[in-house]
């Protein structure tokens, strides 16, 4: 007893306090950490399961048609100057000013990128508008950046720059007919 004793006195508080802790924390681990664990490691098995049966399920043609649908979702070439035209809308839309952009068509095996850079004027809350406009009604387009910068600390108009990249199908016929 008088052993024990003096191991507590030498330990003191912040020792005792940690055997605590540590005697606590050994049943709680084994418990309910390692319980928790082997659930995990289970669920995450039968997930795994679940996910391969419907990952072969799906044949060549049905991944094809899969394919073809997604790939209709997107506007076509010739939809181009519809697409910038609503990109416009948007701008004018919002009461930005527009100044003359940068316009670069790149053409991929499935989609092509057409990539936009437009310098713009105006609020900051204007510049939101706008960018909030295109990502919610035009699906089909990316914001690929947005740089502003303000004249003077006090200033209310931004001159800004935004790169959106809007992606558009090849048309039947031409180029991957899909």
């Amino acid at each position: 007893m008088r052993r024990l004793r003096r191991l507590l006195d030498a330990l003191g508080a912040a020792g005792v306090a940690g055997l605590g802790v540590l005697v606590f924390c050994l049943p709680f681990y084994f418990g309910t950490v390692v319980p928790a664990e082997r659930e995990v490691a289970k669920r995450s098995a039968e997930a795994a399961q679940r996910a391969r049966p419907s990952a072969q399920a799906v044949s060549a043609p049905d991944g094809a048609v899969e394919l073809e649908r997604f790939y209709r979702r997107f506007p076509t070439l010739d939809g181009l100057q519809g697409e910038l035209e609503a990109v416009y809308a948007h701008a004018r839309a919002s009461k930005l000013q527009l100044a003359q952009g940068e316009y670069r068509l790149e053409k991929g095996a499935g989609l092509a990128a057409y990539r936009v850079t437009l310098p713009v004027r105006g609020s900051y809350a204007q510049l939101r508008q706008f960018v909030g406009r295109i990502l919610k009604e035009m699906p089909t387009a990316s914001l690929d950046a947005v740089r502003f910068e303000r004249r003077q600390a006090g200033d209310a108009q931004l001159e800004a720059q935004v790169r959106l990249t809007i992606y558009l199908r090849p048309v039947q016929g031409k180029g991957k007919g899909v």
